[in-house]
């Protein structure tokens, strides 16, 4: 059996070079704030230990997104050859303390391909059908997508046409860096499109950009939309925040 770069068994029957990504949103109940500060910070610490463990079987990287969305706190964007590496990641995550505290309003399923708009070799992954992530980009902005079923309906030629001009404007901002994964019959969207920048600015304006291109007629939804901040995991665990030590009682 051919085996991927990782030693791993392939996940298709073609043998392709896929890989597995998962995006995790966790919420953090406020009762957690509201314990012994000395159980706090130990909670805190066992799980990023439980984190940075799995960080060393797979790729895995930290977001937070406290103070920007109600409904969310924190997110892990994790790839693997593996899907049982995320059943077991949350599996591990949610035996912890802190994990008795945390719920996971949001959670994205999809997989790596070859695009079939993109042509040639390169880095970009939409070439090669892996993920090819910058480890020094701030930010993370991402959302679920779902097109229209005329998008489907139109021929090949069309849609190429159409998807050329999209790309070519995506072009027009380097400093933005897409990565489309496809989720058709795995969850509920068709697509998660994580965009990774240090200028949310230069997001914002591309994003207005594809408005008004043909392409966006065949969009059907394309939220909840999530900014994210990229961080080490303690440093994204910090951002939770921590009930203050109690001040002494003067006599």
């Amino acid at each position: 059996m051919r085996m991927t770069e990782n030693g791993t068994s392939p996940n298709n029957s073609a043998g392709e070079d896929r890989q597995f990504v998962h995006f995790s949103f966790y919420q953090l109940d406020p009762a957690w704030r509201r314990l012994p500060e000395a159980e706090q910070e130990a909670s805190r610490a066992e799980l990023a230990t439980v984190i940075e463990s799995f960080g060393d079987r797979f790729a895995l990287r930290s977001y937070t997104i406290a103070g920007l969305r109600p409904d969310a706190d924190i997110m892990l964007w994790k790839v693997s050859e593996r899907l049982e590496d995320f059943q077991e990641l949350g599996t591990a995550v949610m035996s912890t303390a802190m994990g008795g505290y945390l719920t996971t309003p949001y959670a994205y399923l999809s997989m790596t391909r070859r695009s079939q708009y993109v042509k040639g070799e390169g880095r970009s992954m939409h070439k090669r059908g892996r993920i090819m992530w910058n480890p020094d980009s701030k930010y993370l902005l991402i959302y679920p997508m779902v097109k229209t079923r005329a998008w489907y309906q139109l021929s090949k030629p069309a849609r190429q046409g159409i998807m050329n001009e999209h790309i070519a404007t995506g072009h027009k901002f380097p400093t933005v860096k897409i990565n489309t994964t496809y989720s058709f019959g795995i969850d509920d969207q068709e697509f998660v499109v994580a965009f990774e920048t240090d200028f949310v600015g230069d997001f914002l304006d591309l994003m207005m950009t594809l408005r008004e291109t043909e392409a966006s007629r065949y969009t059907e939804r394309d939220t909840p939309i999530f900014t994210c901040r990229s961080g080490d995991i303690r440093e994204v665990l910090d951002t939770l925040g921590a009930a203050a030590a109690a001040a002494p009682v003067d006599a």
